[in-house]
């Protein structure tokens, strides 16, 4: 072969080679919510408010924060939506219950003072990030219940323990 011929293969095979992907790439692998799953925590909160009389809306949001499920409860206020969709969005977010985000708001060092200024951030409590074990897949918010939407969230997210493995 002649040389240049072989000066060009050598050539080709090198772009080849500076092509292709790194050593150990590969694509991401995850979990996401299902309908399904989503629903089910939606409708769950909303049912335990409203067996403690309270008019409940309960938001789910993707691992993007993304809304999967939103569900406003009879006589529950207009506002109650928004606030939900931004607890789930929060906790999702920052990957915490909205009640430990929100004391964060105590340290007046805290980034947290800055980061609730970002649209969709709320520091109230009735939100919790929905895990696959350590993974964060999304997020549940409620909002309607003075003191018992934590307590709505957590009966809602004990309906699909099982199902988040």
């Amino acid at each position: 072969m002649p040389l240049a011929h072989r000066f060009a293969l050598t050539a080709i095979a090198s772009t080849l080679v500076s092509t292709t992907a790194p050593a150990g790439a590969a694509l991401i692998m995850h979990k996401d919510l299902s309908l399904d799953i989503a629903t089910t925590i939606a409708e769950a909160t909303v049912a335990a408010c409203a067996a403690k009389g309270y008019p409940e809306s309960a938001v789910v949001v993707d691992r993007d924060g993304e809304t999967i499920v939103e569900m406003r409860g009879d006589n529950a206020s207009p506002h109650t939506m928004e606030n939900a969709r931004r607890k789930a969005y929060t906790a999702m977010t920052f990957k915490q219950p909205t009640a430990e985000y929100a004391k964060k708001l105590q340290d007046p060092n805290s980034v947290a003072h800055q980061q609730v200024t970002l649209p969709n951030v709320i520091a109230i409590p009735g939100g919790q990030p929905i895990k696959v074990g350590n993974d964060v897949v999304g997020g549940i918010g409620a909002s309607g219940s003075p003191g018992f939407d934590d307590d709505c969230v957590n009966a809602g997210m004990d309906k699909v323990k099982d199902q988040l493995q």
